[in-house]
């Protein structure tokens, strides 16, 4: 973070219009990961400001146009705020961005975080949609990073569609994919999409594992932009398999807390709306057995 924040002052004193928006990029993307979406929200709003503002005049030395991850950043902490509306809106104009650049890797990131909304809404023919472009795109172009990723969405989908089996293999293989090129920020997230599916097959203890083994990629790197999700879904599958009141009501409330800390509407609902449903089923007696409650 203290890099980051160097950067960003660094590129503030040149007063380079493209630089600058690098350096909000940069902070943003930096402030989404462990936690903290509205700061990080004002700085992808900034980033797409400056470039609005037709003052961009030199390339950034990217691997990727700075315009467009402003773009897609302020679509996701948009979601994060229950700003449906604009949060899609964004994301449509980050993809035609990088279209329009003809910057493929700048594509591919798109892609890749409207595909990333689409799962956050547990929208799988979307998902499905969107992972199909990313690979077709990663193969074309020979993009190691987005490959697997785009696997373990499509594997997602395919699970949320009732292929489960398919769906897991995909997600796996994706996962071994994705830890081969290095991948470390967006484990949380990929092993979130993997504990739901094995959910849906009905093999939740391995469910609750990987939901354990996504805690210990967020102790180890601080990518905390999940926390919340995690909390919940722990929830979820501790009712299902008919665990302690108090184990239940701890991942709730570890949900609710971390969601209103980080300011997330989205999740802070969700988790509201499955721990109202918990303890609708347990009041009625028909959890007495374990409580399955839906994902989202």
């Amino acid at each position: 973070m203290q890099v980051t924040k160097r950067v960003h002052s660094l590129v503030q004193e040149l007063n380079d219009s493209a630089l600058m928006i690098g350096g909000e990029l940069a902070l943003a993307v930096t402030l989404y990961f462990v936690g903290d979406f509205e700061t990080a929200r004002e700085h992808a709003k900034r980033g797409g400001q400056i470039w609005h503002s037709g003052k961009v005049q030199s390339p950034v030395g990217d691997l990727h146009s700075p315009a467009v991850g402003c773009l897609f950043f302020e679509a996701l902490r948009d979601w994060h705020f229950g700003e449906i509306a604009s949060c899609h809106t964004a994301m449509a104009e980050a993809i035609s961005l990088a279209k329009e650049l003809n910057d493929m890797n700048a594509l591919g990131l798109a892609l890749w975080h409207a595909a990333v909304l689409a799962a956050y809404e547990h929208n799988p023919a979307e998902v499905q949609r969107l992972a199909s472009d990313l690979i077709e795109l990663s193969t074309r172009q020979c993009f190691a990073t987005w490959l697997p990723r785009g696997a373990v969405l499509r594997g997602w989908a395919h699970s949320a569609s009732g292929e489960t089996a398919e769906g897991i293999s995909w997600i796996e293989d994706g996962l071994g994919d994705c830890q081969a090129t290095g991948a470390m920020l967006d484990m949380p997230l990929l092993l979130a999409l993997k504990a739901e599916s094995l959910h849906l097959a009905h093999r939740t203890p391995e469910a609750i594992e990987t939901i354990t083994e996504a805690e210990v990629w967020v102790d180890r790197f601080g990518n905390r932009y999940w926390c919340a999700e995690l909390h919940r879904l722990r929830g979820v599958f501790l009712t299902t398999l008919g665990a302690e009141e108090a184990q239940i009501e701890a991942s709730f409330c570890a949900a609710f807390s971390t969601a209103k800390q980080q300011k997330s509407i989205s999740l802070e609902k969700r988790a509201e709306a499955s721990y109202a449903e918990y303890r609708r089923q347990k009041a009625s007696g028909s959890g007495r057995r374990g409580i399955r409650l839906p994902l989202c």
